[in-house]
């Protein structure tokens, strides 16, 4: 009896360790598709779909979003990066790859006999100490012109030296004030576009042609409106207007919409932005009075256009108001351009907020949407760079706080002590994997670091990935923004600990199902 009870329950340790391993070896999969990218050796992907359409991409939140992932724990890794990128807009890579890195050393240690709850233990302590850590190496940025920014900028940037200049002039444009508001996305202003110049303006792009091209092509110092609803008489539904009240109240309408057209036309505005679509009649009227009229105007544009001229946004109801009321809804801006061949309209300044736009210029259709992420990046790392400071890159302050929780692990007592050994081995990742991706070997350049940080005392030494020789990382220049790195690494533990607590795998029944048997009782 003893015995079979024994062998029940391995089979139980077994099935319960083989749902680990699947999951694991899910995120491992995950993490081996972005860890190539990794580093300024790193090199590109190319997502394929089911019509032949092709990306090429170095940007790993784009590879992780585009790729086919059907494994419940490989969306849960996919959903980290994505939270990733909406939190601090890059380091998704780096927060892939060490999740893959943590939940890959915690199946190791589970498999060699070690409780899962201990292995989650160490991994929080581990983790815990590492934050701690890695905010002691922090170097506040106080200054747009500090060219901290500048390098910032350029190491996201993929070494993209126009995109870095342009992202950093904009940022100047903008002010420290704006970036440090938590509400702003300075990736937000980056436009991508397929022939065009290279340039930074204050104000923003509306992805739209004006109605037609008898209206205006360039306006300056004009009135602005900004309509958020369609620009068409109210409606009245069908069945109403089969009765003659309903007719009567049709006809009223029409009469008021009319009226209120003719007052727009002549309150010396010159620029109409629209969030639908706009009457034909009110096309005619408009176009005749020389006004520049845009419909279906994207909301995020609609938005950032309303703050740049300082305009109040208005539903069609509000253009019965008096003209003097009308008055207080509209904004002003200096210059209005309709730029034919990019299909779009440029508003520059305004009485309103300061809104740069990033225009990135790109030879071909199919290196329009790289350039855009690339330039994104770069922004979103400023920012970034500007509200948490910098620490050194190329994976050296991450093996620094590696040799810092190495510390801590001979004074846990049980198993727990080997959690945090998961923690120490994916610090250590991130050097490994970019050391790796430029051709060297990683066991061997570790070594050289690990000695050189521990004999000099500097935690920004890393691997030069041009010569492979020790450097300092602060004098090339590689800089990372301190946000990212302490984000992913939150990041890559939560969904390690989420992964190594799942023992069973079963698969729900379809909820139309359990309503059918509802029914049924």
């Amino acid at each position: 009896m003893s015995l079979k009870k024994e062998a029940i329950s391995g089979s139980e340790v077994d099935e319960k360790l083989a749902a680990l391993m699947t999951n694991s070896n899910a995120i491992r999969a995950i993490a081996s598709a972005v860890e190539g990218t990794l580093g300024p050796k790193g090199l590109d992907t190319m997502l394929v779909d089911k019509f032949g359409e092709v990306v090429i991409t170095n940007d790993g939140v784009t590879i992780l979003t585009m790729m086919e992932a059907n494994h419940p724990a490989a969306r849960m890794l996919i959903n980290i990066a994505k939270a990733q990128q909406e939190e601090v807009g890059d380091g998704t890579t780096t927060a892939t790859v060490m999740a893959g890195a943590l939940v890959g050393a915690g199946v190791e240690q589970v498999a060699r006999g070690v409780p899962v709850a201990r292995v989650i233990e160490g991994l929080r302590i581990g983790l815990q100490k590492a934050l701690e850590a890695m905010r002691k190496y922090v170097s506040p940025v106080y200054d747009l012109e500090d060219p901290v920014v500048q390098q910032v900028a350029l190491v996201a940037g993929r070494e993209h030296k126009d995109i870095a200049d342009l992202v950093v002039k904009a940022a100047v444009l903008i002010g420290q004030g704006k970036l440090n508001d938590p509400f702003f996305k300075f990736s937000d202003t980056i436009v991508a576009n397929e022939g065009a110049e290279n340039q930074v303006f204050m104000g923003v792009i509306i992805n739209k042609e004006r109605m037609n091209r008898q209206m205006p092509k360039e306006l300056k110092q004009v009135k602005v409106l900004v309509i958020d609803d369609a620009l068409e008489p109210e409606e009245v539904d069908d069945e109403a207007l089969g009765t003659e009240a309903g007719f009567s109240r049709y006809l009223q309408l029409q009469t008021e919409f009319k009226e209120n057209i003719q007052k727009v036309a002549g309150l010396g505005v010159g620029l109409i932005l629209v969030d639908r679509g706009v009457n034909d009649g009110a096309e005619e009227v408009l176009t005749d009075s020389g006004i520049m009229v845009i419909q279906r105007v994207a909301s995020k544009e609609l938005r950032k256009a309303t703050e740049l001229v300082g305009a109040r946004m208005i539903k069609r109801t509000g253009l019965k108001k008096p003209v003097d009321e009308l008055e207080k809804y509209l904004g002003y801006a200096d210059k209005i351009h309709s730029d034919e061949k990019l299909e779009q309209v440029w508003v520059m300044g305004g009485k309103g907020k300061p809104m740069a736009t990033v225009l990135v210029g790109a030879a071909t259709a199919e290196v329009v949407g790289e350039r855009e992420r690339i330039a994104k990046d770069a922004a979103s790392s400023v920012q970034s760079a500007i509200k948490g400071g910098v620490v050194p890159g190329g994976g050296s302050v991450e093996l620094a706080v590696a040799r810092e929780v190495e510390k801590i692990r001979d004074g846990i007592r049980g198993m727990a002590a080997y959690g945090v050994e998961c923690v120490v081995e994916a610090l250590q990742r991130p050097m490994a994997q970019i050391v790796a991706n430029a051709g060297f070997n990683p066991l061997e350049k570790l070594g050289d670091v690990i000695a050189a940080q521990v004999e000099t005392g500097k935690s920004s030494l890393a691997i030069d990935c041009d010569s492979g020789q020790v450097t300092d990382m602060y004098k090339l220049g590689i800089l990372d923004p301190a946000n990212v790195k302490i984000y992913a690494l939150k990041a890559a533990g939560e969904v390690a600990e989420a992964i190594l607590r799942i023992d069973t795998i079963i698969k729900k029944r379809e909820e139309k199902d359990i309503h059918n048997k509802d029914e049924v009782k």
